[in-house]
């Protein structure tokens, strides 16, 4: 019998299937399927509240945590961290077979209140009490930054989130690997390049701006910077793992096929489509991107030229760059749903 998409990519390259916001019936589909890896972000309890199948399951835990306490931030801390202990229960076995290579389950804290360095640290050390095998998602900004100083020396493992431009890329490896050589510490450091929401922002920005240029180049925007953080990693021989994220379309992942990477994509609408329509197994991560299309692109979008020069930003420009609000502001409005529907319920009585 043939093998399926996933199971060859694996077999042919080695980029890996990581499986993003997994209903606990996702987790184990995609585990069949070849999955090795899971992300979880701040929208995964409105996902799952709002879940057919698992709404009633996911609203009993905010119950639970409602009676708990009167702090309605704990109470969305506690319950996103109820629901990704199921599924990093369900990725253990394969943490502990593969000696730690593969299972991570990450898991980021309250994305409203991510701009303070200590509450980062607190909510990572905690998040790390569901199992060994979770990774705690950390912003890529200054505070982020600041908090790594503590998480590393303690042996936590990092999926690095937020990152959109080379130099964030470049400043992150850098403090790891600084930090790994003082500590003696080498915990897991995933580089999670947000790839797709960086098409969504730059498409936004030409279609508000009327833009004069080809989609077939903005088409190719974000590949072209996570091709250079790619190229970048490797030439410089950083020990972290590369991560494509935020996928808004199939070749968020067929385009990364080839490389030394995890890809994390939603089940519904990227993983079963790619499933159903089972496309050849081609390396396309190393494909280079034309230099009229570079050219282009940093003739009239400023903020793919912020995102792709080696010195496009400064660090105190990390937080406020359009990609990153775009991808943040989803994951606040999401919270904030949730912890509206905390106050309702804790209401009723």
């Amino acid at each position: 019998m043939a093998q399926r998409y996933f199971r060859r990519v694996a077999e042919l390259t080695p980029t890996k299937f990581w499986i993003n916001n997994p209903t606990r019936d996702e987790a184990g589909l995609a585990i069949t399927e070849g999955a090795v890896g899971c992300t979880n972000n701040p929208s995964y309890p409105q996902k799952m509240v709002d879940h057919p199948e698992e709404g009633a399951y996911a609203l009993r835990l905010l119950d639970e945590m409602i009676a708990k306490t009167d702090d309605d931030d704990e109470v969305l801390i506690e319950h996103q961290a109820r629901l990704v202990q199921e599924i990093a229960e369900i990725f253990r076995p394969m943490y502990d077979e593969s000696g730690g290579r593969n299972g991570y389950v990450s898991i980021q804290g309250d994305p409203i209140r991510d701009e303070d360095t200590e509450l980062i640290i607190r909510q990572s050390l905690e998040n790390r009490e569901i199992g060994p095998n979770i990774a705690c998602k950390i912003p890529t900004t200054i505070p982020g930054l600041a908090a790594m100083e503590k998480l590393v020396p303690l042996g936590v493992p990092i999926n690095a989130t937020e990152i959109f431009a080379v130099n964030q890329m470049t400043m992150l490896c850098d403090a790891w690997e600084r930090l790994a050589k003082q500590s003696g510490q080498h915990p897991m450091l995933f580089m999670s390049h947000i790839t797709g929401i960086y098409d969504q922002y730059l498409g936004t920005y030409v279609a508000e701006n009327h833009i004069d240029i080809s989609p077939d180049i903005v088409w190719q925007a974000g590949m072209a910077v996570a091709r250079k953080v790619y190229g970048i990693m490797k030439d410089r021989g950083y020990s972290a793992m590369f991560v494509g994220g935020g996928a808004r379309g199939l070749q968020h992942f067929t385009e990364m096929v080839g490389g030394d990477a995890c890809i994390t994509i939603n089940w519904k609408g990227t993983a079963d489509k790619l499933l159903e329509q089972d496309p050849p197994v081609v390396e396309r991560l190393f494909t280079p991107v034309p230099g009229y299309v570079i050219d282009e692109l940093l003739k009239k979008l400023p903020d793919f030229r912020r995102g792709y020069l080696d010195d496009g930003l400064e660090p105190e420009e990390f937080e406020e760059f359009g990609p990153v609000q775009l991808f943040r502001n989803s994951f606040t409005k999401s919270w904030t749903r949730v912890k509206g529907l905390v106050a309702e319920r804790r209401a009723r009585g």
